[in-house]
């Protein structure tokens, strides 16, 4: 694990590092607590915190308290408090703070390892928890509630800072009919396949339900999206899928929004599905783009006839 440890004493913080080293942890020392904090709160690869209940400018609670702040379902920070004071009062005062364990200081050698043991885990717990709840099993991409939480955090670091930011949802064409043709398990193969076609590593891409996907792409205007878009419509009709009894084509129609700043990602979502709409009305198999402010009449549209046009 990579862990802060925050101790006044040099002498402390050597006994207790080497401990740590010796069991392969990454330690990060720090004398102040201020700037523990501060290393916290930049560095998202900081697994725990081992701090003294003696510190120079805030109690060992105190820090407790704020680094159970920085705290998320997402980044789980497991925080271990030491103290000289090894009693009943101070263990519930730490535990009541944000502390995950308390250990005697100086800690025992063999009782630390078997703390942090528990302490990874419980972390790779909630990192499992986390996972299923933000994984579509079927797929392997985001789930809506995955999806959604990341490109909210996308769409708060990108858009008030002007940067380009664009979404494309993809609907699987007469995918009730794939169904009704060859059951729900070739269904499900068809939505596999899908999801095969839409995965990029530099997007965030994730399944909404259903046959429908998402992507939001960081740093791409209107015409990249839309050039990604028809990349993807040609890379899944381009493609046989073998039902079992037959080969078909899997098309989908896409809709293409555009970003701008101080949007929330249901609001970029939404002119991308306006374009869906509008491609769905066009005869399927096409990718439709709206420029940000526009959510009925298209802008721009691609078939696997025509290159995009602006209209």
């Amino acid at each position: 694990m990579r862990i802060v440890l925050v101790d006044p004493s040099r002498t402390t913080r050597l006994i207790v590092s080497r401990m740590l080293e010796a069991r392969g942890h990454e330690v990060l020392p720090f004398a102040d607590e201020r700037d523990a904090l501060a290393s916290i709160k930049i560095d998202p690869c900081i697994e725990a915190l081992i701090t003294s209940a003696e510190l120079k400018h805030m109690s060992g609670v105190e820090l407790c308290w704020e680094t159970r702040l920085l705290a998320t379902c997402r980044r789980p920070i497991y925080v271990l408090m030491m103290s000289s004071q090894y009693d009943q009062r101070s263990l519930i005062e730490a535990l009541d703070s944000g502390a995950d364990d308390f250990i005697g200081k100086p800690p025992l050698a063999e009782e630390l390892y078997a703390r942090l043991r528990a302490a990874e885990r419980i972390l790779s717990m909630q990192r499992e928890l986390l996972r299923l709840a933000t994984t579509d099993p079927l797929t392997g991409l985001c789930n809506r509630r995955g999806f959604f939480e990341q490109a909210t955090e996308v769409c708060a670091r990108v858009v008030p800072s002007d940067g380009s930011l664009s979404a494309i949802i993809l609907d699987i064409d007469n995918f009730k009919h794939i169904n009704d043709s060859y059951g729900h398990e070739t269904g499900d193969e068809a939505i596999r396949a899908c999801a095969d076609a839409a995965r990029m590593q530099e997007a965030l891409t994730g399944r909404l339900g259903g046959d429908e996907f998402a992507l939001l792409l960081e740093e791409k205007s209107l015409p990249q999206a839309i050039e990604i878009a028809e990349d993807l419509r040609l890379r899944l009709a381009g493609k046989p899928f073998d039902t079992g009894k037959d080969r078909i084509t899997l098309t989908w129609s896409v809709g293409v929004g555009e970003g701008k700043p101080g949007d929330t990602v249901d609001q970029i979502l939404a002119r991308a599905d306006a374009a869906l709409y509008d491609a769905k009305l066009g005869g399927r198999n096409r990718v439709v783009g709206v420029h940000a402010g526009i959510l009925t009449r298209p802008a721009i549209v691609t078939t696997g006839f025509a290159r995009a046009l602006s209209i």
